[in-house]
């Protein structure tokens, strides 16, 4: 069993160095052979160091690969969902070999860490696409990565010399280190976990303000990470979740902060997977609403709630929370689901990010019992055409 609110596996992994140590690695990494990251191994490489992939230590070898894909366990059992890798090209599979080290460097040559390869090996793309995904299609968009990925997988741990660079929004980066610390000072025993990767509309909002009245604050965490490039991008998300932060709900139950991951609108792997992330963030519960990180109609309106029961929940040490598709009801003139209203169909306003999209490219209003005026404000300036 896992104590509610402690990291995945009972530590919170910290894989970042300084002072000597951290000196004596950027003088080595001079002489190794050197990876340069891409974004999405880049937001990988972050969770590793900064805990929020806890209880990894670095990229997963050939076993952990297996029992991910095959089981959703790491090889010891504990829930994972999701294989955590680092891939090249094979034409590297001569100086990238076991027993070596390798710097980890971002785009512009910045050192970030360094990997003992303590394995190398092969995987079944397809297979892998099947089992974690559920299509082998490439249009899905996280298959289409993951073909686009190295055929030579590197296992080994991580020594990190420091985080990536950002541009933006830097004091809403918090580590998991970083989020607990604030859990602590407000009190808070119990948090709950929001996922985003949109603006947060009516449905979302209501879904938020449901979980607060059970526990003691909220962590919205949106993921800026890779999006697919319909995706509204983050700086706007950013500015409309601060807008409805500001003026319609309490500050001191609700912390705003961003994962750095990657999307890979894997359904309901993806559910567990960014459970585990809030988990290691501090967060006790976890929302879990309809279509989690889902897209197009690969995923069914309830599977990303079904698949916890495929998992043992005393070992993922974090609650989650299901909500029934909530829509604006005519009738009632509020935020409802079908457990709450008696309207019919036609007397819902059914809300969705990807609605929100069509409206915007349309260049149509946002409905008040869409989204509130301010965030729709943020969202129409952000689509008017530059003059």
């Amino acid at each position: 069993m896992s104590t509610p609110g402690e990291p995945h596996g009972g530590d919170l992994v910290a894989l970042l160095v300084s002072g000597e140590p951290a000196a004596e690695i950027e003088h080595e990494a001079a002489t190794l052979p050197a990876i340069t990251v891409d974004s999405r191994t880049r937001s990988d490489l972050e969770l590793l160091i900064n805990g929020g992939f806890s209880p990894l230590r670095g990229f997963i070898g050939a076993d952990d690969y297996a029992s991910v894909v095959d089981r959703m366990t790491l090889r010891n059992g504990l829930p994972w969902p999701i294989p955590v890798y680092l891939a090249v090209g094979s034409e590297r599979a001569g100086e990238l070999r076991a027993g070596t080290r390798a710097a980890l460097r971002d785009a512009d040559g910045t050192l970030l860490a360094v990997i003992d390869i303590e394995e190398t090996y092969a995987r079944d793309k397809q297979r892998e696409a099947e089992l974690v995904y559920r299509t082998a299609e490439e249009a899905h968009p996280g298959v289409a990565a993951m073909y686009a990925s190295g055929d030579l997988l590197l296992g080994g741990p991580v020594t990190a010399v420091r985080l990536p660079a950002y541009g933006s929004f830097h004091q809403y980066r918090l580590t998991p280190a970083q989020t607990r610390s604030v859990f602590a000072a407000r009190g808070w025993k119990t948090v709950v976990g929001f996922q985003t990767r949109n603006p947060i509309h009516r449905a979302h909002e209501y879904l938020i303000k449901v979980a607060l009245e059970s526990v003691d604050g909220a962590l919205i965490h949106p993921l800026v990470g890779d999006t697919k490039d319909d995706d509204i991008p983050a700086e706007v998300r950013m500015r409309c979740y601060e807008a409805l932060i500001e003026n319609y709900f309490v500050p001191e139950r609700v912390l705003l902060s961003v994962l750095p991951a990657a999307m890979r609108y894997a359904g309901p792997r993806e559910a567990i997977f960014h459970a585990i992330m809030r988990k290691n963030y501090g967060c006790t519960h976890f929302i879990v609403g309809r279509d989690h990180a889902g897209v197009g109609n690969y995923y069914g309106t309830y599977d990303a709630q079904r698949i916890f029961d495929e998992v043992d929940v005393g070992l993922l040490g974090i609650q989650p929370l299901f909500f029934e598709h909530a829509f604006w009801c005519l009738r009632t003139g509020a935020m409802a689901t079908t457990r709450t209203s008696p309207a019919s169909p036609e007397e819902r306003l059914v809300l969705s990010g990807t609605r929100v999209r069509e409206l915007l490219r349309a260049g149509q209003e946002l409905p008040a019992e869409f989204t509130r005026p301010e965030v729709a404000r943020v969202l129409i300036e952000s689509m008017a055409p530059a003059v």
